[in-house]
Order: structure tokens, then sequence, then C-alpha cells
């Protein structure tokens, strides 16, 4: 399924989505996340053994809302599943958000040892208001 053109500028604006794992008891987990798209899909950035990462490795259905910065009553929402879970090119990504989000050129809370990992989303169902 593809993003409305309507309310694909969302993922290209500095807006934080929020993103939806399910829990081992099936329980839902929510983490305020950067986002960007590409080819038609949703891509976030974490870091391998973060909560959400371990879900995601369990189980890659998850859902991302994401509410216009600029008109609260606009917004999109996906239901889809994780189909590429890279550490490859991760940092670059997460620096290429911070630049986004922050305005910086470099992620500024990166842990030592940390390794970043990009998640790849398929759409399955799209929702939008306004």
């Amino acid at each position: 399924m593809k993003i409305p053109a309507t309310h694909a500028d969302l993922l290209d604006k500095k807006a934080f989505a929020h993103l939806a794992t399910l829990m081992r008891d099936g329980s839902p987990q929510v983490s305020p996340v950067w986002v960007l798209q590409r080819d038609g899909h949703v891509v976030i950035n974490s870091a391998v053994g973060r909560m959400k990462d371990r879900n995601i490795v369990r189980d890659p259905r998850v859902g991302v809302s994401v509410t216009d910065p600029d008109n609260p009553y606009r917004s999109l929402m996906i239901r889809g599943r994780v189909v590429g879970r890279e550490t490859e090119g991760a940092d670059a990504e997460i620096d290429a958000l911070a630049h986004k989000y922050m305005g910086v050129d470099t992620y500024p809370y990166r842990a030592p040892g940390e390794v970043r990992v990009s998640y790849t989303i398929a759409v399955d169902r799209v929702t939008v208001t306004g």
C-alpha cells in the first residue's frame, strides 16, 4: 500500500512519530521516534538491544503515527511490518536524522559501544485525518 500523496509530506517534515511495537505478552509499547521515508517505506533508526529492537526482532508488526506539527488535526497512521533491519549505514542515517530534527551534523546522544540499526517498514494499512 502507498502513503497518500496528500500526507506523504508528514514524513519529510520535522514531525515526531510514535512507533508502537508488541511486547512478549501482546501489550503495546510506544516510543517517540524520528522518521523518514525511502522508496515508499517508512524508516526509523534505533540501537540494537533497546526495547523496540527486541520487540521488532520477535514480532515485526508495528504501528506508526505522525501528527503534523503545523496542524494537529492532520495526521497519518500506519500499520505495517518491519521488512528490513540493517546496521550497515545506520550511523550515517542517524546523523542525517539529527540534522533534520536538531540541525546538527552528528547525532549527539550516541552511547559508547552503541550499535545503530535502521528499520524499513512496509506499509500495510494507512489512515489519514485532516
